[in-house]
Formats: structure tokens, C-alpha cells, sequence
């Protein structure tokens, strides 16, 4: 039985069970749909409608489909499990007891929707969030810089503050706060550590200054200082660091060896950076689906205007990991489908592939669900100009990722003019793999080549190969990485028409000015 690291990766509707041999080998693949789904529109058992904009999910789907995924993907490897890697959506965050025990499996809380685990897609605190922005400018702190001078309303304390403020009950019997993932490793381990992934992206902590300062968070709510202190303490931890080892009760639920060595949790797709074979700093790693998260490690540390987040040892130990993006990519191109009557995508991009750059002159500027890098601002909006009635759906869909690869090119130099390198870059996701032609253009825009794995399930690698890094299978980090992970198709620059690809760029900058 070949030694083998188990990768499980969290997402919104399910939970993958992955098998990677630590020779790169993917031995198995399982995935098990959570029996509750998202929890959108009432609480199980209720009949009383959620809050507009909530999304929940149950705990205990997390733990049964993990255990049904894990053993099914043992049943197809015949491997033997030397560690475990676990990525989940950020922030997913809960209430729970001191023993781990979530508050809405108690009696008292379960029609209580704030007692739930939040999805990181809930939007119930956006009120919250502004507010907490604002007094973060108005006393200039300096965390603010670390995150392109924005709160977000899906980040770890908006989500907090709006229990407090609306159901003071749950926020009294809560002993710990945390991320989902750092809640499901403490399953798994016994064990209680925070993910410096999870803590510096979604909670405002850094391994230089901690938490924001008592006389921050005693502005915004004066029961914040005591809750910081009492119920978000623990020790934090890198990915791939280990974080426990797995308990006799989890061993027989999962069908695992007893004591198998656990990493601590990792953002979803902040997992992607190892699982796509990014082993050196200043590499570019775009996770391309709905939208776009760009990541980069560097050795450099530098406040950047616009910037999602710049967190030391947030993706890889040892590093300052940079988090930027796309607001919408994917459901840009799906929302453009749906608009022009397509039924898929198929003869949209083949039409569209055919044009020449500029595509006849239309131009586009995609912040159709607003803009992350450089702007930070979901307000603004999206536009496309220069249309005539010769024009059609594919000039709009042409215009429409050259206008999402001029987004990443305006990434790239804002990174680069505040010296941080970008030297290399790997585009991984569902969209990279089903359209070949968007990935051309964006080398074509950038001037660079492009890798793009040949495996499909990036985060899930990345969860697997913490795994090994937390059973020391491997004396480095990046070992690790060029060791399990695929090989990578490239696609060159082409320099057929740098100068129209440059006059687009331009005209997409214009754009941008007019609509900020």
C-alpha cells in the first residue's frame, strides 16, 4: 500500500476526499453532497423565514460528509494515510461551547439563526462592516493598510458584531468564535489552534500585532475587548504546520489510522497556491472561477493601496502571502451568456476566438459585481463601449476578457511599481481548463507565459500536500510541492500584436478613471 496524504476540500455544496501519493499520483477522488445544503431560506425544522441576505449551514454535515468522501475515496486507493490536509470556504465561522459543541445543536438555540455557522456568503453584516471601516479610518489604524483600507462584510468580526447587536443571547452563552476550519481540525485533533491563513485574511490578526488594539475594538462595540481576549484565544499556526493528531473516535469514524498527523486548515483558495505547483515566491497563481483571487508568496512585505490582504506565513510558511482580485469573472461570462441567448458557451468563444484584438472596436470594463484590486469598492460598476449595430454577442464576449486580462495586467503593476516581483505566473480553476482561448489572451495582455496544471482539483492538492508537510514527509516545503503536484501546460506569449493588445490596456486604464 503506497504511503499517501489525504487532502479534504470544503466547499459551498459538498466536500471532496482526495488521495495524493507523495510521488504525485492521484489515487482517488470522492466527493459527498452536505444532506442540508446551503441554508438559505429557513432554519432546519422552522417554518419561519431567515433574515434577507443569510446563508448557513449545519456543522454536522461538515463531519458526515468528510467521513462518508474519506472512506469512499479509501475504498478506490489502496494507500495507506501518513497525513491530513483540510482547505474550507472563509469565513464560515460559528459559536460554539468550550468543548467544541455547536451552539445551534443546543435546545435553546436551534431556531436561532445567529447560533448557526455563517457561510462566508452571508451578507447579514454589511451595516457592520461600514461601520467598522469607518472607525478604522477615523482613528487611522494601521491594520486597515494590510487590507486595501476595507472590511468586508463576509470577513470574521462584521460577522460577530452583527450577533451581538441582534442577538445579545448567543453572544453571551459563546465561549469560542472561530473559523469552520479551525473548527473541524479541533474535531479531528482534539486539538484547538487558529489557521494564520484564516486569522489574517477574514479576522484582522497578524502575527506581528496580534488583533486589533483594545481602544479599536472598544470604539466599535465595548463588549468586543473582553471577546477578543476570552473567546479568540488559542495558539495560531501556520498551513502545513501540525496541528494535532487524529483522535481514536475520528480515526474509527473515518476509517483512518489512529494518530495520523493533521495540519492546521488553510483558506479554500489559498489552498490552490501549493496544490498548483507554486513552490517559489514572487509566482502569480490565479484561482479563476466565479471570481478571481490572485495570490502571490513573496519574501517582501509592503503596504499596497487596493491590496485584499498581506498576511506573514497566511498561505506558506515563512512568507507574506498577498491576496488580490477579480469581483467577476466566471459569472461575468455566464451572466454575458445568459443576456445574449446562448444556450452554452461552446459558439460564444469559437465566434469570439475568430475576432481580431479590440474586437472591432468594442471595449469593456468588468466590475460588473464591482471592483476588489486595486479599488476595493463593490459599488462600482461595469460598462461596454464602442458598440455599433454591426456588433454582436461575441464582440461583447471578445471585449469582455480582454477586459478581465487588462484587470490582472493592472494587478501585476501595481504589485511590481511597489516592489513586490511578479516573475512567473499559473492560472488554475474551472476556467482555465474549459477555455484555452481566454487563457492566450491573458498571456498575450500580460506578455507572459502561462502554466496551467493539468490537474482540475488545485485546492484539494494543496490540502493534501499540508497534510504530508504536517507528517514531515518531506524535509521542505517546496519539495513537497514540485513533488506532488502535476506537470503544467504552457502558453506562451504570443507577439503578433503587442501594440494593440498595449492600445487596449490603455483604453481599458480610461475607462477605469471614468467610472471610479
Amino acid at each position: 500500500m503506497k504511503p499517501a496524504s489525504l487532502g479534504l476540500d470544503f466547499g459551498t455544496e459538498s466536500v471532496r476526499a482526495i488521495i495524493i501519493s507523495l510521488e504525485g499520483q492521484q489515487l482517488a477522488l470522492a466527493e459527498e453532497k452536505y444532506a442540508h445544503g446551503q441554508i438559505l431560506d429557513k432554519l432546519p425544522g422552522s417554518k419561519s423565514p431567515l433574515p434577507p441576505k443569510s446563508a448557513h449551514q449545519h456543522p454536522g454535515d461538515w463531519l458526515k460528509s468528510a467521513a462518508k468522501a474519506t472512506r469512499a475515496a479509501l475504498l478506490e486507493s489502496n494507500a495507506t494515510i501518513i497525513g491530513i490536509g483540510v482547505d474550507f470556504t472563509s469565513c464560515t465561522m460559528l459559536p460554539v461551547l468550550q468543548d467544541g459543541t455547536p451552539l445551534c445543536l443546543q435546545k435553546k438555540f436551534k431556531s436561532t439563526p445567529q447560533a448557526w455557522p455563517k457561510l462566508w456568503k452571508h451578507h447579514g453584516a454589511i451595516a457592520q462592516a461600514a461601520r467598522m471601516t469607518a472607525i478604522a479610518k477615523e482613528r487611522n489604524e494601521p491594520f486597515l493598510s494590510r487590507y486595501g483600507g476595507l472590511i468586508g462584510e463576509e470577513w470574521l468580526f462584521p460577522k460577530i458584531l452583527e450577533t451581538l447587536e441582534t442577538a445579545s443571547d448567543v453572544a453571551a452563552a459563546a465561549e469560542v468564535w472561530l473559523e469552520a476550519g479551525d473548527w473541524f481540525v479541533w474535531q479531528l485533533t482534539g486539538n484547538l489552534v487558529r489557521s494564520t491563513c484564516q486569522a489574517g485574511y477574514k479576522g484582522l490578526w497578524s502575527t506581528e500585532d496580534g488583533f486589533p488594539s483594545h481602544d479599536y475594538l472598544d470604539a466599535v462595540h465595548p463588549d468586543l475587548p473582553d471577546l477578543v481576549a476570552q473567546k479568540l484565544s488559542g495558539e495560531f499556526i501556520a498551513p502545513g504546520t501540525l496541528a494535532g493528531t487524529l483522535t481514536s473516535d475520528m480515526a474509527t469514524r473515518f476509517g483512518l489510522p489512529k494518530n495520523t498527523p493533521v495540519s492546521a486548515a488553510i483558506i479554500d483558495a489559498h489552498a490552490g497556491v501549493p496544490g498548483s505547483g507554486a513552490s517559489e515566491p514572487d509566482t502569480l497563481v490565479m484561482v479563476m472561477g466565479t471570481s478571481s483571487c490572485h495570490m502571490l508568496n513573496s519574501s517582501q512585505n509592503r503596504n499596497i493601496p487596493g491590496i485584499a490582504g498581506i498576511v506573514k506565513d497566511g498561505i506558506l510558511p515563512s512568507f507574506y502571502g498577498y491576496e488580490t482580485g477579480q469581483a467577476a469573472v466566471g459569472d461575468a461570462f455566464n451572466w454575458l451568456r445568459r443576456l445574449t441567448g446562448q444556450k452554452d458557451f461552446s459558439a460564444l468563444c469559437k465566434d469570439a476566438s475568430d475576432l481580431p484584438p479590440g474586437a472591432h472596436g468594442v471595449r469593456c470594463l468588468d466590475w460588473f459585481n464591482g471592483c476588489r484590486t486595486p479599488h476595493m469598492n463593490a459599488a462600482l460598476t461595469g460598462a461596454f463601449t464602442g458598440l455599433t449595430l454591426h456588433h454582436g454577442p461575441p464582440h461583447l464576449h471578445r471585449a469582455l476578457t480582454e477586459a478581465s486580462a487588462c484587470g490582472v495586467r493592472w494587478i501585476v503593476e501595481l504589485l511590481r511599481e511597489k516592489g513586490v516581483p511578479v516573475t512567473r505566473f499559473i492560472a488554475t480553476g474551472g476556467l482555465p481548463h474549459h477555455d484555452p482561448d481566454l487563457v492566450q489572451i491573458y498571456a498575450d495582455v500580460l506578455k507572459e507565459t502561462i502554466q496551467v496544471p493539468n490537474t482540475t482539483q488545485g485546492p484539494a492538492v494543496g490540502a493534501a500536500i499540508l497534510g504530508a508537510l504536517a507528517a514531515n514527509a518531506f524535509p521542505t516545503t517546496r519539495e513537497a510541492i514540485e513533488k506532488m503536484t502535476s506537470q503544467a501546460t504552457l502558453t506562451t506569449y504570443n507577439p503578433i500584436n503587442p501594440e494593440a493588445y498595449h492600445s487596449i490596456y490603455q483604453d481599458y486604464r480610461q475607462l477605469a478613471k471614468t467610472n471610479s
